[in-house]
């Protein structure tokens, strides 16, 4: 299924750029996304969509294993003809569409409602094509949960911190960087709120950019924050920061050789030969049913690396 495709790393890659397209193909990413919003100029739309046609039809592929394309927001022009002229020609080749600046259910509906047309259209299984919601703003993070649960292609939310950083009016000009001034994680509610609505509705939940490409530290930081509270992977927009990703948002090799301990162990002792005991000790800790159901999650997770 869709949703177990990892997404720990998320290369950003401009529709309208024949070398970085060539450039991502190798790259060691879990999921690449052809971008036709931010990265493409206004004047270069229409030539961004016939140059994703041609990348997406060529047989040479991505290692990569997910290939997704962002087309435009909904607020403007483009968003149909994009569906139209991108999906209905090599849909085939597409795992999702990410739709930014998602403000309410409405637009999900509407991308739903078009893909599921072209996938008739072209004879394709309706519903095969993923969405993945960008939630950048106020109004997105408040309906957070509704945007989730808007539609059965549902594969994750991301979170856009530039858009949201301006929406909030944030005191800093550099994307996902903590605003300075201001101790605590200035990031926390909108990551906490988004990781819960995604989690309540089976979707996996994708950490935004981090810009300072020269500054791998700040990226290390900023992964470390949103992999501790449970994101499944993070945009990355420079290939120096896709092994650093790729390790923050793996689960550690011994915390899978305790989960599966735990697991084991848990399993043995509510038998009817372990006399039906309900509570543990592993490894100096009391383990009970909620600590169970934390391991196999984490081993759950660890099986989509």
């Amino acid at each position: 299924m869709r949703t177990t495709l990892s997404r720990r790393t998320v290369l950003a890659v401009p529709g309208s750029s024949e070398r970085f397209i060539a450039k991502s193909r190798h790259l060691n990413v879990d999921a690449i996304f052809l971008d036709l919003e931010d990265a493409v100029a206004a004047g270069a739309k229409v030539a961004a969509r016939d140059n994703v046609v041609r990348a997406l039809r060529d047989p040479q592929g991505w290692q990569a294993p997910c290939v997704t394309v962002r087309v435009n927001d909904w607020t403007g022009p483009w968003t149909v003809s994009d569906l139209i002229d991108v999906v209905g020609q090599v849909g085939d080749r597409i795992d999702a569409i990410v739709v930014p600046k998602v403000t309410g259910v409405d637009q999900i509906r509407a991308t739903d409602l078009v893909l599921s047309q072209i996938e008739r259209g072209a004879g394709w299984p309706v519903g095969r094509i993923g969405i993945e919601a960008q939630i950048e703003d106020a109004r997105g993070l408040i309906a957070a949960d509704a945007i989730a649960a808007a539609s059965a292609r549902m594969v994750s939310l991301v979170f856009g911190p530039g858009d949201f950083m301006a929406s909030v009016g944030m005191g800093t000009l550099s994307v996902g960087s903590q605003p300075a001034g201001y101790s605590a994680d200035a990031f926390h509610h909108a990551l906490m709120t988004i990781l819960v609505a995604a989690r309540a509705h089976g979707l996996q939940a994708i950490d935004g950019p981090f810009v300072g490409i020269r500054d791998l530290d700040g990226f290390v930081a900023s992964a470390a924050k949103s992999a501790a509270l449970g994101f499944d992977g993070k945009w990355v927009v420079h290939p120096d920061q896709v092994e650093q990703g790729n390790q923050i948002y793996s689960v550690d090799p011994s915390v899978i050789e305790r989960a599966r301990r735990i697991v084991a162990a848990y399993d043995q002792a509510t038998s009817q030969t372990g006399g039906f005991t309900g509570a543990i000790e592993v490894d100096r800790e009391m383990v009970d049913e909620a600590g169970v159901k934390l391991a196999q999650a984490l081993l759950a997770k660890a099986l989509r690396q």
